[in-house]
């Protein structure tokens, strides 16, 4: 089942959000993707639903919609084209959108996504994952798994959204067994992604949390590529 409410919450906040840091050109802010069924979006919100208070986006590369990486980047790098056409048909998607609000920040809510966007990759089964991080994003995500892909832009950097800014592009070419993951991350994704509904408390510098983790997946899963 299709929870458009919950769609419009998640980008409602991710771009109250990247408003506040003075971020207006995102792609993957833009929301045509709640209309691409090949979008899965996790969120983080109250127990009662009624505060929401982070999310991301799995994208799965269907033939159709571009990921959003590949509309970010590809002005600058078409080569972005060609590596995502390389793996689709071992299924890839891009992990984006990921946010949380500042009522939650220093929680380890951010890492905590990570860790589930990955999961759920897995749960899709998804064979590799691309991601474009900002620069304090990029050593989380690589204890995560990911690795800097090199062969695009300066060594796998852009200016991105904004000349002043950078963002790095990153790759798990080995989604089920993610091999340079952190040992103990790694069994948390494999936990998340073998369990489906589970609880955790994420430890920051802010403080501590207590999350219940529901990744039953709500729709079909088409392993087929398009």
């Amino acid at each position: 089942m299709e929870d458009n409410a919950s769609c419009l919450r998640f980008a409602e906040g991710h771009s109250n959000v990247l408003r506040d840091y003075g971020v207006t050109k995102v792609t993957s802010a833009k929301n045509d993707w709640i209309n691409n069924p090949d979008v899965y979006v996790v969120i983080v919100e109250s127990p009662d639903g009624k505060i929401t208070y982070g999310g991301e986006r799995i994208h799965v590369a269907n033939g159709v919609n571009p990921l959003p990486i590949e509309t970010a980047i590809g002005v600058v790098d078409a080569g972005i084209y060609d590596l995502v056409a390389k793996y689709v048909p071992g299924r890839t998607g891009e992990l984006c959108g990921l946010w949380n609000s500042k009522a939650i920040a220093g929680h380890g809510i951010s890492v905590l996504l990570s860790k589930i966007g990955v999961a759920l990759s897995r749960r899709l089964q998804l064979g590799s994952l691309f991601v474009l991080c900002a620069p304090y994003t990029v050593a989380m995500t690589q204890m995560c798994g990911f690795e800097i892909e090199t062969s695009i832009g300066n060594q796998g950097t852009f200016y991105y959204p904004k000349l002043d800014l950078i963002a790095t592009s990153l790759m798990i070419k080995d989604v089920a067994n993610i091999p340079t993951a952190d040992p103990e991350i790694k069994n948390e994704i494999l936990s998340y992604s073998s369990s489906g509904k589970l609880h955790t408390r994420e430890k920051g510098p802010k403080g501590e949390l207590d999350v219940e983790l529901n990744l039953i997946i709500q729709k079909n899963v088409n392993v087929n590529n398009s």
